[in-house]
């Protein structure tokens, strides 16, 4: 089937960048010519962040030029990523979590990659509001279809009118069945620290698309990074339907191997990216952004212990 042909892919992929792991980083940009011969040179660097005026009058270009000069091949990149990981997490608060989180990671590793350098509307406006958010909306419509739809699996010629048989062709694309995924991230410790996990994990590999383009000279357009990010979809979705029925049903006793493959591959792709330059990873960060961080984790870490132990054991009923 499909999901064993993604689980093979994903299996190469694996190894082939266990392969790349075991290679010097010179060797490793000239390996990518092998695939590309137009690779295999430095990439200029790219900052969004200049003129961040959003309403500029005296520009030849015209007063909104800022705003146009954004809108290029990723506004619908984006649009359409966020739709695909909204159908794979089913989740909105997961989603939008994900969303503002990697734009605050934006902002913190501006030192380390010029491209995440962009302006304040650029990240909340363009990215986190339109973007990502439009495309969660319309990722999270699909799912209460889907999980809405009554399906009516006639034979293609028992259908009256040629309408009804388009849309039975049309309609045996689409699952014969849906799962909505609840993940109750609050219900228990377990399910509490497996939804940060997943978080975590998400976010590393957001970040990983950007280290390895930056160190493996791959221009943002080239095809290897879009057939990477073909592969992560069904991968993700098989991954993460692993996932939930790990946590959610009490029959499942282990994470399938897709789960495994894609965390393995998360892995190995930040070790590549910590083998070949440790050095950017490990530029300082800027003393306020570091400090919000340290808040950040200890807030996370102190509402945790409240809300299961504290808070368990104050809920407790006394005996008499």
């Amino acid at each position: 089937s499909i999901w064993r042909l993604v689980l093979c892919l994903s299996v190469v992929y694996e190894l082939g960048l266990i392969f790349v792991l075991f290679q010097t980083v010179d060797d490793a940009r000239q390996l990518m010519k092998y695939l590309d011969e137009s690779l295999g040179a430095p990439l200029p660097e790219q900052s969004y962040g200049g003129n961040c005026l959003l309403w500029d009058p005296g520009h030849p270009g015209g007063p909104l030029h800022n705003l146009w000069e954004k809108c290029d091949i990723f506004v619908p990149a984006h649009f359409l990523g966020w739709y695909a990981k909204a159908l794979i997490l089913r989740n909105v608060w997961i989603t939008n979590v994900i969303s503002v989180m990697f734009e605050f990671l934006e902002y913190s590793l501006e030192h380390q990659l010029p491209n995440f350098n962009e302006c304040w509307w650029d990240h909340w406006i363009m990215d986190a509001l339109i973007c990502n958010g439009l495309g969660i909306w319309c990722g999270m419509k699909t799912v209460e279809y889907l999980k809405m739809k009554p399906y009516h699996w006639r034979g293609l010629w028992h259908i009256p009118t040629y309408r009804g048989k388009m849309r039975r062709m049309v309609a045996q694309f689409t699952p014969y069945n849906w799962t909505s995924f609840d993940w109750k991230p609050t219900l228990s410790l377990k399910r509490w620290l497996a939804v940060l996990g997943i978080i975590t994990m998400w976010l590393i590999a957001e970040l990983n698309t950007f280290y390895l383009k930056s160190i493996l000279w791959i221009p943002p357009p080239n095809w290897i990074n879009w057939a990477r990010l073909a592969m992560y979809v069904p991968a993700g979705a098989v991954a993460f339907r692993e996932t939930f029925q790990f946590l959610d049903d009490p029959t499942c006793k282990k994470f399938g191997q897709q789960a495994w493959i894609l965390a393995a591959i998360v892995i190995t792709e930040l070790l590549i990216v910590m083998k070949f330059d440790l050095k950017l990873l490990l530029l300082p960060f800027p003393e306020h952004i570091w400090q919000c961080w340290v808040a950040a984790f200890v807030g996370i870490a102190s509402w945790t212990v409240w809300r299961f132990f504290i808070r368990i054991h104050h809920n407790v009923p006394q005996g008499k």
